[in-house]
This record gives structure tokens, C-alpha cells and sequence, in this order.
């Protein structure tokens, strides 16, 4: 059976594991540190993880960030991140599912704008992001990311 729904505590496990495959070069967690971040993201009424859960498994997921902002008559706006359905998983509409939920979140948060960003040569997820409504051209998207050499905070 396929489910969308926001994390629970008990999907640690099945997230890292989605993350490690989006992620491969990333520094691994210790147990320790990730329930730490884990407890930290699910108590923030600021991040929502979604996930397709397919029998038990995690299969797709993303993150939705909320922005408070004084601007746009104080209305937030929201960011999604790290999505990523598991290989033997694709080709089922669970990364669109995902999205549409966390679409969906937003707007039900009172959310004016969603941003998304995409690696520039990532055509196939272009392809989706626009059909679940999300438009290039509007506006445009920079990042900077830390040095490597920059300290901590």
C-alpha cells in the first residue's frame, strides 16, 4: 500500500538511507548526531519531511522549509529540498507525490511563493518539477555555498 505523508520519529532510518543515495559524498552521521538533527527538524513547525511510504518503506521524499517574512503582508513562503525517490522505485510518480503534498502543505500554511532549486543539468527533474507547476524564468536563483576552509557558524 502507498502512503504521502510527513515523517514520524521512527522514519530515521529509512530517511538516512533515501539521503545516502541523493547524497553519497556527504559526511556520514554519527547515530547520535542524525537523532539529534532528527528530533530537531520534527520539532520545528518550520520543516516538514515528506515521505512515500510503500508498504513500510521509505521510498520518496522531500523537505519542506517555511520562511517567516514580513513582506507579502506577513505571509511566508517555503523552500522544497533533497528530493529524491529511491532507484527501484522510479518510474511511479512517487517524486511528483511527494512535491504535491508538500505543495499542498505549504499552501495550507498560508505560504504566498515556493522556490525550489534543481542542479543545472538535471533535465529529467526539470521535466517533473514544471509539471507539478513550478516555472523557470520567474525569478533567479544564486547560491553561494560555505569555503571549505571557513570554520564552524
Amino acid at each position: 500500500m502507498e502512503i504521502i505523508r510527513c515523517c514520524q520519529t521512527s522514519d530515521l532510518a529509512g530517511v538516512r538511507e533515501l539521503y545516502a543515495e541523493l547524497r553519497p559524498h556527504d559526511p556520514v552521521l554519527s547515530d547520535l548526531q542524525a537523532t539529534k538533527c532528527w528530533q530537531d527538524i520534527l520539532s520545528s513547525p518550520h520543516t516538514k519531511i515528506i515521505v512515500a511510504d510503500i508498504d513500510g518503506v521509505l521510498a520518496s521524499t522531500c523537505q519542506l522549509g517555511l520562511v517567516p517574512t514580513m513582506t507579502n503582508g506577513g505571509q511566508p513562503f517555503a523552500i522544497i529540498e533533497h528530493v529524491i525517490t529511491s532507484a527501484k522505485y522510479r518510474r511511479r510518480g512517487l517524486s511528483q507525490k511527494v512535491i504535491e503534498k508538500a505543495l499542498s502543505l505549504a499552501w495550507d500554511m498560508g505560504c504566498y511563493k515556493v522556490m525550489l532549486l534543481s542542479g543545472e543539468n538535471r533535465p529529467e527533474a526539470h521535466h517533473l518539477y514544471e509539471k507539478v507547476g513550478f516555472q523557470s524564468g520567474i525569478e533567479r536563483g544564486f547560491v553561494i555555498k560555505k569555503p571549505v576552509n571557513a570554520g564552524p557558524g
